[in-house]
């Protein structure tokens, strides 16, 4: 899926893996997130995702030029999980409409696991 914007020069499609992917490397230099993450359907597992898959932790949809989006991430173990998912939306809802100049109206945590970071 992708989202068209016109101007008087042409057109801009931004694919949704194009936003996903931005949004997983901002959400990774937030204070307190581990990486994204992905639950095996086969065995109910949650994997932590190296860098070079972060979009595959990320849902995004585009409804009215406005974008939502799902993460699904691994939280440090002792850090106060609403302070990091503030600060995780507060970034990424800057971040994206600055990078994509459309409207962040929804960004949902889900919060797979916790980890002991060394």
């Amino acid at each position: 899926m992708s989202v068209r914007m016109s101007n008087k020069l042409g057109s801009i499609v931004i694919d949704t893996n194009v936003i996903a992917t931005y949004a997983g490397s901002v959400a990774v230099e937030c204070f307190g997130i581990v990486g994204m993450a992905v639950v095996s359907m086969k065995d109910g597992f949650v994997n932590l995702l190296g860098r070079e898959n972060l979009s595959q932790g990320i849902s995004v949809r585009l409804r009215d030029k406005k974008i939502t989006v799902d993460f699904h991430v691994i939280v440090s173990y002792g850090v106060s999980i609403s302070a990091v998912s503030e600060n995780l939306v507060s970034n990424v809802k800057y971040k994206l409409e600055a990078f994509t100049g459309m409207e962040v109206e929804k960004i949902n945590i889900f919060v797979e696991g916790v980890r002991v970071i060394d």
